[in-house]
């Protein structure tokens, strides 16, 4: 399947003359390698935990990373920027939750709710990975069922019994959701992301838990989220007790958010100047590190 996508790129690329590549690819770099075409691969993943997938983006004329991973040191073409992935499309300069999907939740507005999102760990990096057993997830349902309204979006098939939970949205209100959402529990790293810059605590249960530099930060500098193994789940629902139990919860989480923000650049503003001004822009951030906190 990779050599596929290998071979119809490079097809594209020299049918069009493409003379930069960017994005979250093993493939561009590669055939940034067998054309004349410049790659710069993004990246916002530990080395050590998706070893195959860095070894690619590694290959790349330009690799971005976030700062927090900055101590990886990848190479002399590896430059680093103070946000997150989830910033480019998530920082308030790009995105306004859309209150209409109140309508679409069936709510009214302000009603608290929670988000919870299963995982199937089909993809090549969560070999041999996992999130919460069945029983655990059951627990988890009768736990928050009793507390509010509850929405399930998940990858696999949805149980019958819980057909009454699946969250029905389009792709792009998902966000808004997220927004809105008084918790969200889950499996996926993105989310939990996705969620904490955004405001909503977000509780994550997986064994990646602990071992990722950007949700650790989220988790330890910000305490805009929360990461817990399988076999520590009773202390992931003591923490959910404990934080539906402070008075004015989202509003704090606000507070947090704009720490955060504080600290961060608006990643998109950051990307299109890097891209357009390409490759002079390599030589600025080479000399003036600083150069990218113009974007904040």
């Amino acid at each position: 399947m990779q050599l596929g996508f290998l071979v119809k790129t490079i097809l594209l690329v020299n049918k069009t003359k493409a003379s930069l590549g960017l994005g979250v690819s093993m493939t561009l770099p590669m055939v940034s390698k067998l054309t004349r075409m410049h790659s710069i691969g993004f990246d916002d993943d530990d080395v050590k935990v998706t070893p195959v997938f860095a070894k690619y983006v590694n290959r790349a004329n330009i690799i971005l990373t976030p700062s927090v991973l900055a101590f990886e040191k990848r190479s002399d073409h590896h430059f680093t920027y103070p946000g997150y992935h989830e910033l480019a499309y998530l920082h308030p300069n790009r995105f306004t939750p859309d209150p209409a999907v109140w309508v679409t939740l069936g709510l009214e507005a302000g009603t608290p709710y929670f988000i919870l999102r299963f995982n199937s760990f089909e993809a090549h990096h969560d070999q041999g990975e996992q999130g919460m057993s069945y029983g655990q997830k059951m627990e988890l349902i009768d736990k928050l069922s009793n507390k509010g309204k509850l929405f399930i979006s998940t990858e696999s098939k949805m149980d019958a019994a819980l057909e009454i939970y699946h969250l029905k949205c389009s792709p792009e209100q998902m966000h808004s959701v997220l927004a809105f959402a008084t918790l969200y529990v889950g499996e996926s790293q993105t989310m939990t992301s996705e969620a904490a810059v955004l405001g909503t605590p977000a509780l994550k249960c997986n064994t990646f838990a602990g071992r990722l530099s950007i949700p650790n930060e989220l988790e330890n500098k910000y305490g805009l989220c929360y990461s817990f193994l399988p076999n520590d789940f009773d202390n992931m629902m003591a923490k959910i007790d404990e934080l539906l139990a402070i008075p004015n919860l989202k509003s704090e989480w606000q507070l947090r958010r704009e720490q955060m923000l504080q600290d961060k650049i608006d990643v998109t503003a950051f990307l299109v100047w890097f891209v357009e001004n390409y490759p002079k822009s390599v030589e600025i951030v080479k000399k003036d590190k600083n150069y990218v906190n113009r974007f904040k």
